[in-house]
């Protein structure tokens, strides 16, 4: 059956989505209010281009991708439709709003995270599941840039859900914070290293900058009987040594992941919700539980001295 998008937004990552929803056959209704989100939206051949939420014909579900300071706004002006609601994340950038979303629509509002479907997270997250790392010791996520893209937000609302719907995608929850740790003087939104963790499990560290004049993405799962790393997002293999952490006896490998991009993957997967398919990962609580820790860790690093 052919779905009906509404897209709010069509910017540098909206005319992205707008190009994989295009490309699954939908029908895609774009609000697009600047110069530059029209020019996107005409060129990935949006079907109409409308200028408000008011303008928009009857669709079957909406995909929000405007600024991240935005989308409570947003959401709650969508709600009266009833439609189901694919809102990029973080789902809000304040905990108020994210809980009201929750609460009131939590069956139909869904979080874009596009890493819950990167292959080899996901292949990772069986790894874990299946028992073959034996106890969990600890995770470590390094994620390096250059710059925050966005005017509206920080860096930590920006990079820092990614982040935490890996490590949601992993062990099923985020467990409490522990410590932020600045690592530039007077500029914890720039560069920190946040510890979380239950008592008595594993250590989990995000360590985030984003005045790393070099990208670097690493995602790494420690065991007591194997350990596992993708080097970067695009990645085609895990490497995995299969012993005790640091045994000189442990066998190298690597296990082959697919190379199907995580942003079509999560696109389709709200595309066949439409249709009557189970929904999306990353619910309006699991949403909210990645605003909830993302604004202790952003109120944290702003007390650092």
């Amino acid at each position: 059956m052919t779905q009906r998008i509404g897209l709010i937004g069509c910017g540098a990552w909206g005319r992205h989505i707008l190009r994989d929803l295009k490309s699954c056959g939908a029908i895609v209704h774009v609000v697009a209010r600047s110069d530059a989100s029209r020019r996107n939206a005409a060129a990935q051949n949006a079907d109409s281009i409308a200028a408000g939420l008011g303008d928009l014909p009857p669709v079957d579900g909406y995909i929000v991708a405007a600024p991240s300071s935005l989308h409570a706004e947003i959401i709650e002006a969508l709600l009266p439709t009833k439609r189901p609601i694919y809102a990029e994340k973080p789902l809000t950038t304040d905990v108020a709003s994210a809980r009201r979303i929750a609460a009131t629509a939590g069956d139909r509002v869904f979080v874009m995270q596009k890493w819950r479907y990167h292959p080899g997270i996901e292949r990772m997250r069986q790894e874990i599941a299946a028992g073959a790392l034996g106890t969990l010791l600890g995770i470590h996520i390094q994620r390096w840039g250059w710059g925050c893209p966005h005017s509206d937000v920080n860096a930590i609302w920006i990079l820092m859900p990614h982040d935490l719907s890996i490590v949601l995608h992993w062990l099923g929850g985020i467990p409490p914070l522990r410590a932020v740790h600045g690592t530039l003087h007077g500029a914890g939104d720039l560069g920190l290293i946040a510890r979380l963790g239950e008592d008595g499990g594993p250590p989990i560290t995000i360590d985030m900058s984003s005045a790393a004049p070099e990208q670097r993405r690493s995602f790494a799962v420690f065991g007591s009987q194997a350990s596992l790393e993708l080097r970067d997002s695009y990645d085609t293999a895990i490497r995995v040594r299969r012993g005790p952490p640091g045994d000189p006896a442990a066998g190298a490998e690597s296990i082959e992941i697919g190379r199907d991009m995580p942003l079509l993957l999560e696109i389709q997967a709200f595309l066949a919700h439409l249709d009557g398919g189970p929904p999306p990962l990353s619910s309006a609580a699991e949403g909210l539980l990645i605003v909830e820790r993302t604004a202790e860790i952003d109120a944290a690093a702003s007390a650092v001295p």
